[in-house]
């Protein structure tokens, strides 16, 4: 079976800075992309940023203060989050589409880990 995990999160002050980490985990043949959304209270999921095998891309907020990043080694994805205002607030869940060692594609979503910015 395969799963992904979400680590960091937590409270931080406006402008302050947050990184967090996923990692795939199970029986894997090749991730195609991984990634973050997050979901405010009363709001639709949105893409944060994800990681392709050919590039990233994010989501305008986040543009000039997130960071995507992949360790293919370790199936880990990390999340570099700058300059966070309270409108970043939100759940935020990771993502993968990948295939897994019986040929079988699946596209696994974490638990969500809570971010909240705020004096």
């Amino acid at each position: 079976q395969v799963q992904v995990a979400e680590s960091g999160g937590g409270l931080v002050r406006p402008g302050g800075s947050l990184r967090l980490s996923c990692n795939a985990s199970g029986s894997i043949l090749r991730i195609e992309s991984m990634g973050w959304y997050r979901q405010a209270p009363g709001q639709q999921r949105e893409v944060v940023a994800f990681i392709t095998r050919t590039g990233t891309t994010y989501g305008d907020f986040a543009k000039g203060r997130f960071i995507i990043s992949r360790d293919g080694a370790q199936n880990t994805v990390n999340l570099q989050m700058n300059d966070l205002q309270p409108e970043d607030t939100a759940v935020y869940y990771c993502y993968a589409a990948l295939t897994t060692m019986d040929y079988v594609y699946v596209e696994p979503w974490g638990q969500g880990t809570q971010v909240t910015v705020s004096a």
